[in-house]
């Protein structure tokens, strides 16, 4: 799955639990992959796909799409409809 070099990785050291560990090093040893693969993959994983830049582009374009939309006061939104 990872078998491209990280360009401008940086080193990152971290303490991980014996349990942590253990599943880990069942895991690469099933997949043939190293735990820096697994550790990437399963941040890659976690971590939100959309950065916050993309997620503010895009409310920056939808911001204003019905600028004439409008809006019923507060007293009319509970009409007993229904």
């Amino acid at each position: 799955m990872y078998n491209v070099m990280y360009m401008g990785a940086l080193r990152t050291q971290i303490y991980l639990s014996e349990d942590q560990r253990a599943k880990i090093d069942e895991l690469t040893a099933r997949t043939g992959q190293s735990l820096a693969e697994v550790v990437r993959a399963a941040l890659d994983a976690y971590l939100p796909a959309e950065t916050m830049a993309e997620y503010r582009a895009f409310l920056d374009e939808v911001a204003g799409k019905y600028p004439d939309f409008a809006v019923p006061p507060r007293s009319e939104w509970d009409r007993g409809y229904g």
